[in-house]
């Protein structure tokens, strides 16, 4: 699977770490930057991520900020991404399972990089169970009723 990746500052370390995790899985990780602590601002590269999983040039994504809200609230405005903040791995399976996400957002601030690891994991393996849950994420959008 192709993944894009990308981050912030605050979440430059741990994003370079889960593409080494995500390579270590086989997985292609598409690295969307930033690359260093130098302070950059968090939507341009939540806008390249979500991008990339809109425009097909990806399958997933994941964004990596202090919190991951900033990052989910800028990736949520691409028509077709659904970018879920998870802090465990309950968040992250239900958010695949019930929400179909397709752009996980991790704070590097509250979830240290073992569990990010899982979380990608599980962000990765997990599948969307559809049926009553497809009429729901349906109604997301683009046009919502």
């Amino acid at each position: 699977m192709k993944i894009a990746v990308g981050a912030d500052h605050a979440g430059a370390g741990l994003k370079d770490r889960l593409c080494a995790f995500l390579r270590e899985l086989g997985h292609e990780a598409l690295d969307l930057g930033t690359r260093g602590g130098a302070s950059v601002d968090y939507p341009d590269f939540a806008h390249a991520v979500a991008g990339a999983v809109a425009a097909g040039q990806a399958e997933r994504g994941i964004l990596v900020c202090g919190t991951g809200q900033g990052m989910a609230m800028a990736a949520n405005r691409h028509q077709g991404v659904r970018a879920a903040v998870c802090r465990d791995l309950f968040d992250t399976g239900l958010a695949r399972r019930h929400n179909d996400a397709n752009v996980l957002c991790v704070g590097a601030r509250v979830v240290g990089e073992g569990l990010a690891e899982e979380m990608t994991r599980v962000f990765l393996e997990t599948g969307f169970e559809g049926g009553r849950h497809q009429r729901r994420v349906d109604k997301i959008g683009p046009n919502p009723p």
